[in-house]
């Protein structure tokens, strides 16, 4: 896997975000499946970012990646506490509408094969497979 360590900054991290993107479009992936993981790795670069680094400058985020033909895998962790996702509300119930909390994660499993947070909830692990 490849791996990038950036400064807890949203507009560093575009740069990794505009290399996974290119790699994933050498590796012929249609303009759907791309824009899915763009969706999908914002949503998770902003999460680490503001949730899990608390936009804390001198924290980092570590995005770790593998592309083939066959599969985008990417890893992104924070320096945070941690979270349980099964307990974020889901967005898409009446009393949950106005809410801002679980938009992101609710994007990310809609789009995506795969969407894994590991046990302490530092870091969420992005797949999709080629159809």
């Amino acid at each position: 896997m490849n791996e990038i360590v950036v400064p807890n900054d949203l507009a560093r991290a575009k740069k990794p975000e505009q290399t996974i993107l290119e790699e994933i479009e050498a590796c012929g992936y249609c303009e759907n499946a791309t824009f899915a993981i763009k969706l999908a790795l914002e949503e998770a670069m902003t999460n680490a970012f503001r949730h899990g680094n608390k936009c804390d400058p001198s924290k980092h985020i570590t995005i770790r990646y593998a592309i083939t033909p066959e599969r985008v895998e990417i890893e992104i962790k924070d320096e945070g506490e941690g979270f349980q996702p099964d307990i974020v509300p889901d967005p898409t119930l009446p009393e949950n509408i106005d809410r801002p909390h679980g938009r992101g994660i609710m994007l990310m499993r809609s789009y995506l094969d795969e969407v894994e947070y590991c046990q302490t909830g530092n870091s969420v692990r992005l797949v999709m497979l080629r159809k």
